[in-house]
């Protein structure tokens, strides 16, 4: 937590200085000149009022806020994010805890009250099977869920943007009627 405290302020303040510092060593050594008023200058000019030592103005506060609203959004979105993800595996977990602990007691103890080794091997059998299967496929499917939440929500909702065309799945009925 300290580490992610620390990179909040890195990831606001470097770029907007390293930006300043970039503009003033770019125009280093230029600075603004009076016109000249005489209309031999005017005439040289052609009309135009523009100094030729003139350079675009950097505005540091609205780099500043810039940067300041992406750290903003991206702050939030990491506190988001985690806490989704801490609601899923807790629910995971939880739901593999149950699950678990109803296999090892309604499979696992029960037929190891029996004293016979046929029912103890069925019953070690079942638990292996129902241990592996259901909990490796709810895990799967847990996976696979957080995956295609990446996909549709974080992924699709910063780049997609819905233009194309619509989708024509291929059909040898339309290639036939575009031939008569």
């Amino acid at each position: 937590l300290l580490l992610a405290l620390v990179s909040v302020p890195w990831m606001l303040f470097p770029k907007p200085l390293f930006l300043k510092k970039q503009h003033e060593q770019r125009h280093q050594g230029q600075h603004y000149t009076m016109l000249q008023e005489t209309d031999e200058s005017v005439a040289q000019l052609g009309g135009q009022h523009e100094n030729p030592h003139n350079h675009e103005e950097f505005e540091f506060s609205e780099v500043l806020v810039h940067q300041l609203i992406h750290t903003i959004e991206f702050v939030l979105g990491a506190v988001s994010n985690t806490a989704s993800y801490l609601r899923l595996w807790a629910l995971s977990s939880l739901a593999h805890s149950e699950l678990s602990s109803v296999f090892y007691d309604k499979v696992l103890l029960l037929a190891w009250g029996y004293n016979n080794v046929i029912i103890l091997v069925m019953g070690v059998t079942v638990f292996l099977f129902a241990t592996i299967f259901v909990l490796l496929s709810m895990e799967t499917l847990s996976a696979f869920l957080h995956a295609l939440r990446l996909h549709w929500v974080e992924f699709q909702g910063k780049f997609y943007d819905g233009s194309g065309y619509k989708f024509a799945p291929f059909a040898f009925a339309s290639i036939i009627e575009e031939e008569d």
